[in-house]
């Protein structure tokens, strides 16, 4: 498996970090590829037959781990800690921390030269401190790497009693940038209500919620966010973020009477019932979903496309994570016909303007690294100011073009050349129209292809059927084609040599190329295999373009 550049990047970093350090932190938000660059690391860490721990909070989160670490490191042998099996027999073992911790395990846990932390903002929990001061106690040369989405928590506990460095970040905007993420498309919406949120006492925790709910959870306001949503995201699936439990109750019962199916996700639910109302919601039986806190973390439905704000959060790192449910791209193959290119945000609360962009300064010492109001922007048309991540204007619907001020994250726009130069693969745009762009290796290929509007990303490999892999915006597209090709090939089939880049075609490609392709002067063996490659995967690429095309449904 071939990793991103910009994975490559942060693994390096990271592994620079822990030669001349006993421990380090990265960085990785939702679509960076958190997991893959995870493994590269502990493989790389214990390829001189080194042992390694890598804990997880969640059986569901071990067992990815698991696999994604046998895909990048297919010949180191793994083992598994955790309610069902004790096994410290593979190089690197996979445990649940909650059952780690426990005397007895911690007393079996042989002696380790690198502990890894996957969702390392609990590493200051008690439960992993024991596991951390044990495996110092038996190696105090042992390395500790920790990767997070979050860093900064919402109770303002450092990190750097574990953490005393951070060796990269891979920051939001490079993630859309790079197509791996949809954009947000912020509406800070007033119903009247926001000098009354931010009189709010706040806890150490958050807000009070009684009190926020005691404001939001009102017949009016509720009817005038349906309104709203109506208005700007009706046909898309969406996750509420409410203040109480009665809250959300609330706002579910008023979108069901309102004729938009909607059910309620609660923190008490027995995990049969919880099921239950989140595979009604895969399937689309249910459209909105409402909830409190317990959607904020470990759950994805990438057609999620709408994201409702019903409360303040007093911690950027609380608004990221619940904005973030809504920014992961689609699988076609898992959810045909769900065509995705951005997410709305639409924000009835104070989050926006108090934290402004999604990208976050991480602080070890637990410290809020963004205080005060964020900065805004006039809107031209009624002078209204609003906030600057804004594209459009909540007052009087003004659109902001490209050109106008915005956020750092909607500023970090990268060329598309500069994307395509960043890949591994050479592409080739095979008509010169910039319609077709077409990349392969030894046993795989990728294309994007533009059609009624709409860019496809299309692979095949061989031993596989050829398939569909995305359906939406050009760079996303390209993303998706690109991963598929990084999942298949090496470094050696990316970068392949400057001869077979550059030679001219062979008598036997020439026999299949059009006597037109034939007099191309800048033809070469590269660019040759590429026009074959689609010539013979044409029937199947066309098919499946058109197939996505008549029932798409925006997501």
């Amino acid at each position: 498996m071939l990793l991103r550049p910009r994975q490559k990047l942060f693994v390096e970093r990271s592994l620079a970090a822990l030669s001349t350090r006993g421990n380090t932190l990265g960085v990785a938000p939702t679509g960076a590829g958190k997991t893959i660059m995870l493994s590269a690391v502990t493989g790389n860490m214990t390829g001189d037959g080194a042992r390694a721990c890598v804990l997880a909070h969640r059986d569901e989160l071990t067992s990815q781990n698991r696999a994604k670490f046998a895909r990048v490191n297919p010949g180191i042998g793994t083992s598994v800690v955790d309610a069902t099996a004790k096994s410290w027999e593979g190089q690197v073992t996979f445990a649940m921390a909650p059952t780690l911790s426990r005397a007895a395990n911690l007393q079996a846990m042989p002696k380790l030269d690198l502990l890894v932390i996957d969702e390392a903002h609990h590493a200051v929990a008690e439960s992993y401190r024991r596991i951390i001061d044990r495996v110092r106690d038996a190696n105090p040369e042992a390395r500790v790497f920790g990767v997070t989405a979050t860093p900064n928590r919402g109770d303002r506990k450092g990190l750097r009693e574990v953490f005393d460095n951070v060796a990269d970040q891979v920051r939001l905007g490079e993630l859309i940038a790079s197509g791996h993420l949809v954009p947000p498309r912020t509406f800070v919406i007033d119903v009247g209500v926001q000098d009354q949120l931010r009189a709010v006492r706040k806890t150490a925790d958050d807000y009070d919620m009684g009190a926020v709910a005691a404001i939001m959870n009102r017949a009016p306001i509720t009817e005038e966010v349906i309104r709203h949503w109506e208005e700007k995201a009706g046909n898309r699936q969406t996750v509420v973020f409410c203040s109480t439990v009665a809250h959300a109750v609330d706002v579910a019962t008023a979108f069901n009477e309102a004729g938009n199916p909607a059910a309620v996700v609660l923190g008490d639910m027995g995990s049969t019932e919880r099921k239950m109302v989140l595979e009604a919601y895969a399937s689309g039986e249910v459209q909105v979903l409402v909830n409190v806190a317990v959607l904020t973390e470990g759950w994805d439905h990438p057609p999620t496309s709408c994201v409702v704000l019903l409360r303040p959060s007093s911690y950027k790192s609380t608004m990221i994570q619940m904005v973030g449910r809504g920014l992961r791209t689609v699988d076609p193959a898992e959810h045909p016909g769900v065509v995705k290119t951005d997410c709305i945000v639409l924000d009835f609360g104070i989050s926006s303007l108090t934290h402004g962009t999604l990208e976050q300064d991480v602080d070890l010492d637990g410290r809020d690294p963004t205080p005060g109001e964020a900065p805004t922007k006039t809107c031209p048309e009624c002078e209204a100011e609003i906030p600057l991540a804004s594209r459009q204007c909540p007052i009087c619907g003004y659109e902001f073009q490209g050109g106008s001020v915005t956020t750092p994250l909607e500023n970090v726009v990268m060329s598309e050349i500069d994307l395509l130069k960043r890949s591994s693969f050479v592409w080739e745009d095979l008509f010169g129209d910039d319609a077709a762009l077409m990349a392969s290796g030894f046993s795989a290929w990728g294309g994007v292809f533009f059609l009624e509007g709409r860019w496809h990303a299309v692979g095949g490999a061989r031993g596989q059927p050829t398939c569909l892999l995305g359906v939406g915006d050009r760079t996303v597209c390209l993303a998706q084609a690109d991963d598929w090709l990084n999942e298949h090939e090496s470094d050696e089939s990316a970068f392949k040599s400057k001869r077979w880049l550059t030679q001219t075609p062979t008598e036997k490609q020439l026999q299949y190329l059009s006597p037109a392709q034939r007099q191309d002067y800048g033809l070469t063996r590269y660019r040759a295999s590429a026009l074959i490659t689609f010539q013979f995967n044409r029937r199947d690429i066309r098919r499946l373009v058109m197939s996505a095309a008549p029932e798409r449904r925006a997501a």
